[in-house]
């Protein structure tokens, strides 16, 4: 298989090869059998606390407890200072880490509202509406304006397409898109302009594309996992 980072550095012929799929779209056996293997093109949705919870978990670890117990022997010791100073620590750290994980919470569920409903693919020759989960590597995406894109997908025709790339990038502006391969492998996502993206939106024109990445392991995927682990570390 390509490198999942070299997709846009492919042609197109090379890229419906490694992914077994033709211009008819994927068998919907195919499909099926692809979809129980990578599992749903769902970004994954973990429990998450209450901010109250998220509060407290700040004071559970063994460094904030060693840090009280030195706080309270201060303060036996008459050392009200030290003790002050100690508490003033704990309290800060704790505050501090509420609210970075309170952040990305609330960023994990903002991206998790971007992600497309349904989706339009080819089947068997056939265009179907479909359940966005169910959009499998290899499924030929149909791209009209206003779509959100359900998936990472390499561009096999275009018809002044543009798309809203800002969750993903940053870039406020609309980014016009192509389908010839990029000359270097290693170019940044903000200059793959023959790839769309979960998560970005069609601002204008037409496209039909390959899905490349579904779920967790799309940029956006990667970006939760990131995002996830900040929190975790916070």
């Amino acid at each position: 298989m390509i490198a999942a980072e070299t997709w846009h550095a492919q042609d197109v012929a090379d890229v419906m090869r490694q992914l077994g799929v033709t211009q008819a779209g994927l068998d919907p056996e195919e499909a099926a059998r692809r979809s129980a293997r990578h599992g749903a093109n769902e970004l994954r949705r973990e429990q998450t606390a209450s901010p109250l919870g998220l509060l407290v978990g700040q004071f559970k670890s063994l460094i904030v407890g060693i840090l009280a117990a030195a706080a309270v022997v201060s303060g036996l010791l008459g050392e009200w200072v030290d003790a002050a100073a100690i508490l003033a620590i704990v309290v800060l750290n704790g505050v501090i880490g509420f609210y970075q994980e309170y952040g990305a919470e609330r960023a994990l569920a903002a991206l998790r509202r971007m992600t497309a409903p349904t989706a339009r693919v080819r089947r068997g020759g056939r265009s179907l509406q479909i359940p966005a989960r169910d959009v499998v590597d290899g499924d030929l995406l149909e791209l009209d304006p206003g779509d959100l894109v359900p998936a990472d997908a390499r561009l096999l025709k275009s018809a002044s397409l543009q798309t809203n790339e800002a969750p993903l990038t940053g870039e406020s502006q609309a980014v016009e898109k192509r389908t010839a391969r990029l000359e270097l492998p290693e170019a940044p996502l903000a200059e793959r302009a023959n790839m769309v993206y979960l998560g970005t939106s069609v601002a204008s024109g037409r496209a039909t594309a390959v899905v490349v990445a579904t779920g967790m392991r799309t940029q956006f995927g990667r970006i939760m996992d990131l995002l996830a682990g900040a929190g975790a570390g916070g």
